[in-house]
């Protein structure tokens, strides 16, 4: 008789909150420091923001990811380590596409529970890329950190084993990086405001998203040959004149 109300209490759970997740594939950290900055972006790691060149450790709003990865190691992938800053009542969100107009995103979510103190917590969902709609998905994601500060959401978080390969063929740490926002109701996430999409970028690449210089530079300075052509002119026109 015993056995059968358990089974009765654990299937009436199921029936009331099926939206709730599972956290088996969510580790964390130990260490709940989270230091965010924009120090080693274009080096180490690769930087996405809005407004462009936001400090993430001010007091602006600024919605800001960093991303560093692994040598990919086939045929798992590569191990990806994120950190993730913006300003929100409900939840900020780092997202991984390979076409931002179709398909799925891989969608980890830092957010703050209002109801309870702003205490952090972390999801893992998937975005219908066609018509917003998140459901959750059991993303392995490790060394999840947390901090909320009034209504700002810092966190870091490592995803092992990305292959976009699987999705398409290209390199398998190419992905669209999306930045959002979004709000929480109970244990209820809102949509998914996309704030950026950064196109197509390597993550294993720090400077893939930093624009080159080579094209403004070559546009911008005169060449040695066109210089001896105008003087050439110029000579010309005064020995005429003379």
């Amino acid at each position: 008789m015993e056995r059968v109300l358990i089974l009765l209490v654990a299937a009436l759970m199921l029936f009331v909150a099926p939206g709730v997740q599972g956290t088996a594939h969510l580790s964390f950290a130990s260490n709940a420091q989270v230091n965010i900055t924009r120090d080693g972006c274009g080096v180490t790691k690769l930087c996405v923001e809005t407004p462009d060149d936001c400090d993430p450790a001010g007091n602006s709003s600024c919605l800001f990811g960093s991303a560093i990865a692994s040598a990919p190691m086939a045929p798992n992938g590569a191990n990806l380590s994120f950190e993730l800053r913006g300003e929100s009542a409900g939840y900020v969100a780092l997202g991984l596409t390979v076409n931002a107009s179709e398909g799925t995103t891989k969608l980890f979510v830092c957010a703050q529970n209002s109801s309870d103190n702003g205490t952090f917590f972390f999801r893992t969902m998937q975005r219908n890329n066609t018509d917003n709609e998140l459901t959750p998905i059991e993303t392995r994601t490790t060394e999840i950190r947390g901090l909320v500060t009034g209504n700002v959401i810092r966190c870091e978080f490592n995803v092992p084993n990305v292959n976009a390969t699987m999705a398409r063929d290209s390199h398998v740490t190419t992905f669209t990086i999306l930045l959002g926002t979004g709000a929480v109701n109970g244990n209820t996430l809102g949509p998914f405001n996309v704030s950026l999409n950064s196109g197509a970028l390597n993550l294993a690449d720090p400077t893939s998203n930093v624009n080159s210089t080579s094209t403004s530079g070559s546009s911008g300075a005169a060449h040695p040959h066109a210089v001896l052509l105008l003087l050439s002119v110029l000579t010309l026109a005064v020995m005429l004149r003379a």
